[in-house]
């Protein structure tokens, strides 16, 4: 390392700064390999590629690319050939790497194995993360999740070192946050299967939420599609301060563009403001841009990465992303669908929710707001940490606001909880102090895990359905989400703030304002928050929590128990046989939001995710049926009985009768669980007709051989009744571009007709065809 940087050097004196890029990459390039992570030193960065591909679609479309464009456009698998039209045509990419979470991995994996292929084709890593429910404290509630997981971290494990996949043991830390600090690096392209994948345009890559088919298909070598992404440009001015936080830009967004407005487009942070924020600020950015429905979202390459970089490390990454800094940064003159200014220097402490993460409210008007509408102001539980904020950073700043409470002799009010973002982040705010500080003043320290932010929280401080506030740095808050309390009224926020919140107790505490009462009487205001963004000594790694796959897992065994209730082996879904969908049943009729939490509920659920007969009792069991307002309560019309949904779908099918959802506006926004494609396809659903739809969702829904529809006109919605037999005609001739008929049969004899779109290109509508995206993979092979 140390000659290919005297090399550099040496050739920038010879040629001077000015000298172009490509005369020092093609120099060096006999010379300098740089391994992608320290765990994979037979895979290469490839910046002549990506610089080489980005000349070539630059040359064709003739005009300035976007940051965004140069990354997406640069993993092209025909750079010469693919079309290209932003919002329109579906590009052909090929990701540089894969990453998956332990509870979608088990699905995946499951696909991966019936795929018949003996390694996967690109480096690829599982992460254990999900499946630790927060009880009592870190180290107690690790070893708990390891002995009742212990089935699905060996499949996991094993599975892993057949396919050439890296293992991340439970405790290693979030998915996101182990991404970070080792496989996202400056222009990368990778997919995960979670949707806060994003989180690594914070150090310049172009990471997506993809469901598990999406993985296996680049595990398997296949070229991956997306639909070519608007974007979106965010021009950044000022520069953060006082109590705003990177968490603040990202709020604003979402009260801008909504949980929709993001749908279809990357969303790419510009402008002189950038460098005002750390490189894990923009990670939080990034990650939080999940909920606008964003594909992805993504910061240029500056100073901040490159010190990120070097404290993680990756100090080869750097200087060789130095050398072509040209690629990682979007081009003079390059023009966005859509454009936002935000000056940070205006930029207030925000606060959203209840209920949805775009309800956007500024911190000191939080509290008015509240109590207009009868939200409980008493902070029952502060949570900071999760994938979205639990930096090294995050941590010193939260904890510089604690100590101020300590000195004063202050707890909090609230409980406390704090969730380091990985090991690494553990032993290093350990190390430091932070940890004994936020212990000290009410905090309990949990595993290196997802925990609260997903469900995973055995929470006993109020019972189910008692009104209550809780204040989190997370990044999602759909109702029920956190406890599986449907009235716990949820708000995201800083870390900062919410720390500030659990020390007050109370909605109505303005920090930048109002006054703390020490117990000796003294009022005193908190000073803002400060800390260091990255630790003035090296990292502390903690306990070495990954296993490397061997070089030849041909003879590792996987073993999955026929009797296990936690994992079971796929059978292919059945082909299309070829005619019109008719006299389907209505399952249900949801009314207004459904996320895919409310599709497939995580929680307690999750110990389900690798058996998909027993997850499918969850299906849509968090819905609002429009004919009762009720949830998981449907009218079963062939017995004119009411049962759970689940149930209702379990004997339509048993009747051999086909069934369809029928939903409202973003349908299956949220988390990139394909499970909520895969229960529906295995209880007997041919299709979903919506009003819009999620970008994840609905590709999951293709990928598992259903019919993900819109209505042409949005008011055909109302014309469908709960006891409708419903007929899709057009299937014979099904195209891009064609819409198909929806006929109506009504009890009362009459009958209706509407136009649905799609959006299937021939690819997809191969996998209809073939019963699901997995079927057409098998029928290429032969």
């Amino acid at each position: 390392m140390a000659s290919y940087c005297m090399t550099v050097t040496r050739l920038r004196m010879v040629l001077g700064n000015g000298a172009r890029r490509l005369h020092v990459s093609a120099a060096l390039s006999a010379k300098a390999k740089v391994a992608m992570s320290r765990y994979e030193p037979g895979s290469s960065v490839d910046y002549s590629k990506l610089q080489n591909n980005i000349e070539i679609v630059r040359k064709r479309l003739n005009r300035p690319l976007t940051l965004s464009e140069k990354i997406v456009y640069g993993h092209l698998d025909d750079p010469a050939g693919q079309e290209i039209a932003r919002g329109r045509t579906y590009l052909r990419l090929r990701p540089d790497r894969v990453a998956m979470q332990d509870a979608t991995a088990q699905m995946a994996m499951l696909q991966f194995i019936s795929s018949g292929l003996p390694r996967v084709a690109v480096p690829s890593t599982i992460h254990c993360d999900h499946l630790i429910e927060a009880q009592t404290g870190g180290a107690q509630d690790l070893q708990r999740a390891k002995e009742l997981n212990q089935e699905v971290y060996n499949f996991l494990a094993t599975a892993g070192a057949k396919y050439g996949v890296g293992f991340w043991k439970p405790g290693s830390g979030i998915i996101h946050q182990i991404i970070l600090e080792n496989y996202a690096y400056p222009g990368v392209m990778l997919i995960g299967t979670d949707s806060h994948t994003p989180n690594g345009g914070g150090l310049g890559g172009i990471c997506i939420g993809v469901g598990g088919a999406d993985a296996v298909d680049v595990m398997a070598g296949i070229p991956w599609e997306l639909k070519c992404p608007n974007v979106i440009g965010v021009k950044l001015t000022g520069s953060l301060s006082g109590w705003t936080s990177p968490k603040d830009v990202i709020l604003k967004v979402a009260g801008i563009l909504t949980v929709k407005g993001g749908t279809g487009a990357i969303v790419e942070y510009h402008g002189p403001g950038v460098d005002s924020i750390s490189c894990t600020g923009m990670a939080t950015i990034c990650n939080m841009g999940a909920e606008i429905g964003a594909t992805t979202s993504v910061f240029p390459y500056n100073h901040r990465m490159r010190t990120y970089l070097d404290k993680t490390g990756r100090s080869d990454i750097a200087l060789l992303a130095d050398e072509y800094k040209e690629c990682l940064v979007p081009d003079p003159g390059c023009q966005y669908d859509q454009l936002i200014e935000i000056n940070l220097s205006e930029l207030k402490p925000h606060i959203n929710g209840p209920f949805t993460p775009d309800l956007a409210h500024p911190v000191s008007d939080i509290g008015t707001v509240a109590e207009k509408n009868g939200w409980p102001l008493e902070v029952k539980v502060g949570l900071i940490g999760s994938c979205t904020n639990s930096s090294y950073e995050d941590m010193g700043r939260a904890a510089s606001l604690a100590k101020q409470a300590l000195d004063r002799g202050l707890k909090c009010k609230a409980q406390f909880t704090v969730t380091p973002g990985s090991e690494q982040i553990r032993a290093t705010i350990e190390r430091d102090g932070y940890a004994k500080i936020l212990n000290d003043v009410g905090g309990v320290v949990l595993a290196n895990a997802c925990g609260p932010c997903i469900g995973q929280w055995d929470r006993r401080d109020v019972k189910k359905g008692e009104k209550n506030t809780i204040v989190t740095s997370f990044n999602r808050n759909f109702t029920a989400r956190n406890d599986a309390n449907p009235a716990t009224h949820a708000f995201v926020t800083s870390p900062e703030i919410v720390t500030a919140l659990a020390i007050a107790g109370t909605l109505k505490f303005n920090p930048e304002t109002d006054y703390l009462t020490a117990p000796n009487g003294e009022k005193f205001k908190l000073e803002p928050p400060t800390g260091d963004e990255l630790p003035s000594r090296d990292f502390d790694p903690g306990q070495d929590t990954y296993q490397h796959p061997p070089a030849d897992g041909s003879s590792v065994r996987v073993d999955v128990n026929p009797q296990s209730n936690r994992l079971q082996l796929l059978e292919p879904f059945q082909k299309w046989d070829g005619k019109d969908l008719e006299d389907m049943r209505v399952l249900i009729k949801v009314k207004g939001k459904c996320t895919t939490d409310h599709i497939s509920a995580a929680g307690p659920w999750l110990k389900f995710r690798g058996h998909l007969d027993n997850i499918s009792n969850n299906l849509l069991i968090g819905a609002v049926n429009i004919e009762n307002d009720a949830v998981n309560k449907v009218r079963n019309q062939l017995t004119g009985e009411y049962g759970g949904v689940p149930d209702v779908a379990r004997y339509y099918k048993s009747q051999g009768v086909q069934w369809v959802v029928v939903g409202d506006d973003n349908y299956g926004e949220g988390s990139s669980r394909e499970h909520a494609a895969l229960e529906p396809r295995h209880l007997g659903g041919r299709a979903i007709i919506v009003k819009s739809f999620a970008r994840i969702h609905e590709t999951n829904l293709k990928k598992q051989g259903l019919l993900p529809l819109t209505f042409s006109d949005p008011r055909d919605y109302d014309k469908i009744r709960p006891d409708d037999k419903i007929s899709i005609i057009g299937l014979k001739s099904f195209a891009p571009g064609k819409p198909l008929t929806a006929v109506l049969k009504h009890s009362d004899g009459s009958e209706e007709t509407f136009q649905l779109n799609h959006t299937f290109n021939e690819t997809q509508i191969e996998w209809f065809q073939a019963g699901s995206a997995l079927n057409r993979m098998k029928e290429l092979q032969h």
